[in-house]
């Protein structure tokens, strides 16, 4: 392996095995050191790439579960191959610590060995065999089968705030080649350099595994003409997606326009509220409020699952909690963000938060550039619930406590929220009667409840969600996290009357 300071991108795509140059080029913008040229894509080269993926999947979508788990396992391999260029760029590009780049890695590792054993088991195929109820069929050889069938070429756009896990070879695109389907990566131009390296890992393991080069294809940089090629060509039969509410509403609606319209899994956004019961409040205020300020500025706030909002019945104990949560943050230091774009994006939001009326800034910052600090306000129920602009997320540090009268008042605020990835009930034994009041509206908007925690850090394992209601995601019966993100990419295909020889291996 070569050693991480004779690295250097070579900035091409990779397009059904094959690096490829276009004369247009973008430069990367990385947190620290130089940036480098890279190769900007074009429609023609997401039309290769889509072609090149059809042709791959009449091989690769009808392999074995053991060939594609070995090759899941492959790419796993590579990446820890590469690890210590990965976190060398990879923190280099965003401004992330060594330590967050290396746990992530680890994370991706292992949901791609995740993904291997559980399409060992067959388990996802949700295999079905019945006997005809008109014309009764000897019990060893039952009239209809059902499975689960892999749907095609995949799309998958990586995202800004997870270079790794939710990016080249992350959760999107472990689960849909486990399932079958050959994947078109759209990079993120957050981070090429990230990417170009997660690519050749994986064409490593396609080469190792003897797969067809087109089961894997990556295009860098791009105009929206890219993004929007990508999702409309005829051969992609779904989409994973995780960013911004504008973009990803911009390609669902692309999707569903298609002469053929075809699934668009995105993730769009999230504030994952949390409801402190009184009881708690009273008891925990200040340890209540320390969790959630760690939890508000873990990743400089950059996490789709960061609690952006606190609802707290009014009170000394809610006074307690705010001053608390406020000199929490007080001691925490200025981040750096992922890209400048989106730490301006963070300033406008806290600056119209500011402005909103009714609301009070209890911890006020002066950012510039890539750097944050965390900022704090406070509204009452009453203003929160006249201005929809409020429940709205801001990507990044920022807290906003909303101040309720009563449980009647907690449970408006619950009913007036849109889809949520998470939401968090901080409860003491005697708020139980409470919370039971609440779980009904709760469990209608979001995909994750969690009790006395927080939801920052999300596990991958066989019982995750996450996903949730509009806008939280595109899907609310899907999950892109956990083994349940294969279902995504598969279709039930019923088999009548089929003599053993002519099913698939899976079903005989």
């Amino acid at each position: 392996m070569v050693a991480d300071s004779a690295f250097f991108p070579h900035g091409q795509h990779f397009i059904g095995g094959i690096r490829i140059a276009t004369a247009a080029k973008f430069h990367s913008a990385p947190a620290t050191g130089s940036g480098h040229p890279f190769s900007v894509g074009t429609p023609a080269l997401v039309d290769a790439a889509c072609r090149a993926a059809e042709e791959a999947f009449w091989s690769y979508g009808y392999s074995t579960r053991g060939e594609r788990s070995d090759f899941l396992e492959a790419i796993a391999d590579e990446i820890e191959l590469r690890a210590e260029i990965i976190t060398e760029v990879g923190s280099r590009e965003t401004g992330l610590p060594a330590t967050r780049l290396i746990n992530e890695r680890g994370r991706t590792v292992m949901q791609l060995r995740l993904m291997a054993a559980h399409i060992r088991q067959g388990d996802y195929l949700e295999r079905r065999h019945d006997s005809s109820l008109t014309a009764p069929q000897p019990e060893e050889s039952p009239r209809f089968r059902m499975m689960q069938r892999p749907i095609g070429p995949v799309a998958v756009f990586g995202a800004s705030n997870f270079p790794l896990a939710f990016s080249v070879a992350g959760g999107d695109t472990a689960s849909a080649l486990a399932a079958g389907c050959p994947v078109v990566v759209k990079g993120h131009s957050a981070h090429p350099a990230t990417a170009e390296i997660i690519a050749e890992a994986i064409m490593a393991a396609v080469n190792r595994c003897g797969l067809h080069p087109g089961v894997f294809s990556l295009v860098q940089g791009g105009r929206r003409d890219v993004g929007e090629a990508l999702v409309q060509h005829p051969l992609i039969k779904a989409v994973g997606f995780t960013g911004s509410l504008g973009g990803g509403r911009a390609l669902f609606d692309l999707c569903a326009g298609r002469a053929e319209p075809i699934p668009f899994f995105g993730e769009l956004g999230s504030v994952n509220p949390m409801f402190l019961l009184p009881h708690a409040v009273a008891l925990h205020s200040e340890a209540l409020a320390a969790g959630w300020a760690a939890s508000l500025v873990m990743g400089a706030g950059q996490f789709c699952t960061n609690p952006g909002i606190a609802v707290v019945m009014q009170g000394d104990a809610c006074e307690t909690f705010a001053e608390a949560a406020r000199a929490a943050l007080t001691r925490v230091g200025s981040q750096t963000m992922l890209t400048e774009g989106i730490a301006c994006a963070y300033r406008d939001g806290r600056d119209r938060m500011g402005a909103t009326a009714g609301v009070q800034a209890l911890l006020s910052s002066t950012c510039a550039l890539r750097e944050v600090s965390p900022d704090l306000f406070i509204v009452n129920a009453e203003d929160w619930l006249a201005d929809h602009s409020l429940a709205e997320e801001v990507f990044g540090p920022l807290g906003l406590i909303v101040s309720v009268r009563d449980l009647d008042q907690m449970r408006e605020v619950a009913s007036a929220l849109a889809g949520q990835l998470t939401i968090t009930l901080h409860l003491d034994e005697a708020d139980t009667e409470a919370a039971l009041q609440l779980l009904p509206t709760l469990e209608r908007k979001a995909g994750r409840l969690l009790v006395n925690g927080f939801p920052t850090g999300v596990e991958v394992c066989d019982a995750m969600v996450h996903g949730g209601p509009y806008p939280a995601s595109t899907n609310f019966g899907a999950t892109s996290v956990g083994t349940l993100s294969i279902r995504r990419w598969l279709r039930p295909v019923c088999y009548q009357g089929f003599p053993p020889s002519l099913l698939p291996k899976d079903l005989q």
